[in-house]
């Protein structure tokens, strides 16, 4: 089923996932590097956000394949959507390794993470709803 609105809203989670590999969330002097050196916060920068950024992407590209089972399928993405409130309590916490600096532009892909995976929660709970009252017809 990969015509439904909630795979596109998937997709474009594990898209900002994996872009938040290359993309920085924060820039600026780190207090652990010398003064003209600028530092930037990717999810590489970091052992939690690593992880909490391929969970993000690899859930998301399983959930869409979860279709037969949309019950479990919303369970998994309101679990994704904790980890992405999560992953944005993790990368405030890290910009306090740094003296100055100033968010990204790509910042907003982290910040966009949980508003596609409730979008796509939206999606497959109407697909439920779709499918109890189709049942509700036989």
């Amino acid at each position: 089923m990969l015509q439904r609105k909630q795979t596109l809203w998937l997709l474009c989670t594990a898209a900002c996932a994996v872009l938040t590999f290359r993309l920085p969330f924060f820039s600026g002097h780190r207090s652990d590097l010398d003064k003209g050196i600028l530092g930037l916060l990717t999810a590489t920068g970091n052992w939690g956000l690593t992880i909490i950024a391929v969970l993000l992407a690899l859930g998301s590209l399983v959930n869409i394949f979860g279709y037969k089972n949309r019950k479990r399928q919303l369970l998994i993405t309101i679990a994704l959507v904790v980890i992405s409130l999560g992953n944005i309590v993790v990368y405030w916490l890290a910009t306090k390794n740094y003296i100055d600096g100033t968010f990204s532009l790509s910042a907003l892909l982290t910040l966009a993470m949980p508003l596609f995976l409730i979008l796509a929660a939206r999606g497959i709970m109407k697909d439920e709803k779709l499918v109890k009252s189709a049942d509700r017809l036989r």
